[in-house]
């Protein structure tokens, strides 16, 4: 009997220490996960700000274009305004008329290219750092597989 309790005490014994040793291992697994993940979320939102910042930048920029464009075409249509005024025939204000339409055209058109290549710009900038969390997630994903 002394040989049975004793046996059953060695197997309690060594079945608390491998569950403790299970639940410590599953603890440890757990916090670092739990780190990982912590790390993760912390590079993410900083992508987010950085991508939000860039957007803001993008913003400003066609902002001030915006302003600076407006302010040039008006000035362009006073101009264009005051050189018809002082036209000496109605031949002479078709071909000023004529000239300005051109130049006001020619001029919306460089403006809305210039303003397609820094919206194209900012997008760039706004998405890289998000890109580069999409591939970081994915690489952590297939790297757990």
């Amino acid at each position: 009997m002394a040989t049975s309790a004793q046996t059953f005490k060695t197997t309690a014994e060594q079945y608390a220490s491998a569950s403790g040793q299970a639940f410590k291992d599953a603890v440890d697994k757990s916090l670092t996960a739990l780190n990982e993940i912590n790390a993760q979320s912390k590079s993410t939102f900083e992508a987010f700000v950085a991508s939000a910042t860039a957007a803001g930048k993008g913003a400003e920029a066609l902002g001030a274009q915006a302003v600076e464009y407006s302010k040039k075409s008006m000035d362009d249509h006073i101009a264009a305004a005051r050189s018809l005024t002082g036209a000496k025939s109605i031949q002479e204000a078709v071909e000023l008329q004529s000239a300005w339409a051109k130049s006001a055209l020619e001029g919306y058109l460089a403006e809305v290219n210039r303003a397609s290549e820094t919206l194209t710009a900012s997008m760039k900038e706004t998405l890289t750092p998000l890109n580069a969390r999409f591939t970081a997630a994915i690489e952590t994903f297939q790297a757990t597989r």
